[in-house]
């Protein structure tokens, strides 16, 4: 079948997963959906070769750009220590470990490709994590979880390659493989910091000069993580660390905010296209594997005289062990952590159940599956490659399946709104914006009043305009503050429901615009490119009134 065919299939069935998965009477997560339409597809004939570094190449620096974009830097500062815990000796540690006890499950796979096995299933996948998680979960979860999805790639990957080269060559040095490690990190984190950085320089002269057209300034940015990532390759750096790398950086240089606010909102809505097609197509390409994947591993087991049911208790088991370092990794790391808060005399002691969630959340998912994909067909080194690639499959399907049976339940019982304090922190900033407008309004108000001998036509209308806006603002400050946390007052109530019936008038008077527009440009009064633009400008204006209301406080 023909590669556009194909891929028009692939986007059709991506938009359709989300249809699909609104419409089931049970809440599945969509990368389950759009796995299980991929085994669907492949059953009805639809057949894709996976060639893996074209995979790499394709969704995995644009996706790991976005998310390290995203991530707030205050968080990962303050967390950082928790996140490269995790992210590199955690990493290491299960990779060790795993790789004995699954030398001692599979006494038939020597040291090395049980290290290697280990290896590229140590990491989390940051696009499977993305995708199972909710705004139920807890910030600090999510941001630890997040922040090391981003980074512990790299070196479940480093870990990887060391194995897989020394199941060939029969040769390993521990020394050589921290320092490349360690050239490999810096070196990519380097070059995608370089990257960026000399790319937001050159975007910020062009700004200056006048040169702001959306289009070119989205298309640039869009190359960015290929470019970070395929210079890092080049000179043999970790890809990987330098996307994520040039996320942060192009995030900390604020350059995208002196762009024009056409070219703010056309960049959100073209990455929120971005990430939502490449997430789908990377589950129905996994699906679209499976059929074959477990075909291969049936074969396997019946061609070494045993029964294809053991492949799942031994998959599941790989699962459990795993789990059970990682469980004993997190909370090892949480518990220094809190000891170190406890020093400073903030002590955040651990719970059980968010412990819990970080372990069941610590999917597999796109990197782990190309990654092991890429052993080579032949060699001396492999001849078991058809049963890691069997087993690492089944590791990320348990995985996820855990994952969305568990974390419902697990995620229920944490105090959401102990760890999550982003609402109370933008209502505090909102009460802060607003009395800073204020203030500013009253000092041009006093100002005008002391110059009330010199006063003109205009002065006089800066007056009543300062006076309209002010009363406008108060009106704000009343609705949004609060005295502590008891319930608002009548006049707060019935001021909120004064403002959300305006809203809804106003978005009312948009809806019999839009009528009357379509009208006028049935009966020819008005061409098709004056109903756009005016279209546009009733969008941007009902956005606001949308933003407007979100603002406004619960009232019973």
């Amino acid at each position: 079948m023909h590669d556009v065919i194909v891929g028009l299939i692939l986007l059709s069935v991506a938009a359709a997963s989300s249809l699909f998965s609104r419409l089931l009477p049970l809440a599945i997560p969509l990368p389950l959906i759009q796995i299980a339409l991929g085994v669907a597809g492949s059953v009805a004939g639809l057949h894709v070769a996976l060639d893996p570094d074209m995979f790499m190449l394709l969704f995995i620096p644009p996706l790991l750009f976005s998310d390290a974009f995203r991530m707030p830097t205050r968080e990962f500062g303050q967390l950082r220590g928790i996140i490269f815990a995790l992210a590199v000796p955690l990493v290491l540690a299960t990779t060790i470990l795993c790789g004995y006890a699954l030398h001692w499950l599979i006494p038939v796979l020597g040291l090395p490709l049980c290290f290697a096995l280990a290896g590229v299933l140590s990491p989390t996948d940051a696009v499977a994590v993305s995708g199972m998680l909710d705004a139920t979960v807890p910030r600090r979860i999510v941001h630890v979880l997040d922040g090391e999805s981003l980074l512990n790639d790299a070196s479940g990957l480093v870990c990887f390659r060391f194995a897989a080269a020394a199941a060939v060559t029969g040769a390993f040095s521990l020394h050589a493989a921290l320092l490349m490690f360690g050239l490999l990190a810096v070196g990519g984190i380097a070059i995608g910091m370089g990257v960026c950085y000399v790319a937001a320089r050159l975007d910020r002269f062009l700004l200056r000069r006048g040169y702001d057209d959306p289009p070119t300034q989205i298309t640039f940015m869009l190359l960015l993580p290929f470019g970070a990532y395929l210079l890092a390759e080049s000179v043999g750096c970790s890809g990987i660390l330098a996307v994520v790398a040039g996320g942060m950086t192009a995030k900390l240089t604020g350059v995208l905010q002196e762009t024009q606010i056409t070219t703010r909102l056309q960049a959100r809505t073209v990455w929120n296209m971005v990430n939502f097609i490449f997430n789908s197509i990377i589950f129905l390409l996994l699906g679209l594997q499976l059929p074959e994947l477990a075909g291969n591993g049936i074969a396997l087991a019946r061609g070494a005289g045993t029964s294809p049911w053991l492949l799942l208790p031994l998959i599941v088991g790989i699962h459990l062990a795993m789990c059970v370092l990682r469980f004993g990794g997190l909370w090892i790391v949480l518990v220094l952590d809190a000891l170190r808060d406890r020093a400073r005399g903030a002590m955040r002691w651990p719970s059980l159940r968010a412990v819990l969630v970080g372990t069941v959340a610590g999917v597999r998912g796109a990197v782990t599956l190309a990654a092991v994909l890429s052993l080579p067909q032949v060699g001396a080194g492999f001849p078991f490659r058809d049963l890691l690639v069997t087993l690492a499959t089944g590791v990320i399907l348990v995985s996820l399946l855990m994952a969305s049976l568990l974390l419902p339940w697990l995620v229920a019982g944490l105090d959401g709104g102990q760890g999550d304090p982003r609402g109370r922190e933008v209502d505090w900033a909102r009460l802060v914006l607003l009395r800073t407008i204020i203030r500013a309004m009253r000092d041009e108000q006093a100002t005008l009043t002391a110059r009330a001998g010199t006063r003109d036509e205009a002065a006089e209308m800066r007056v009543e305009i300062i006076a309209r806006l002010m009363q406008e603002y108060e009106n704000r400050l009343g609705q949004l503050q609060k005295d502590g946390d008891g319930p608002a007052t009548e006049m707060q109530i019935r001021s909120i429901r004064r403002m959300r019936l305006e809203l809804a008038l106003r978005l009312t008077n948009l809806r019999a615009s839009r009528i009357e527009l379509r009208n006028l440009r049935s009966a020819d009064y008005v061409n098709d490119e004056t109903e756009t633009l005016l279209l546009q400008e009733m969008d941007y204006e009902e956005q606001v009134y949308r933003n407007r209301a979100r603002t406004l406080p619960r009232v019973p």
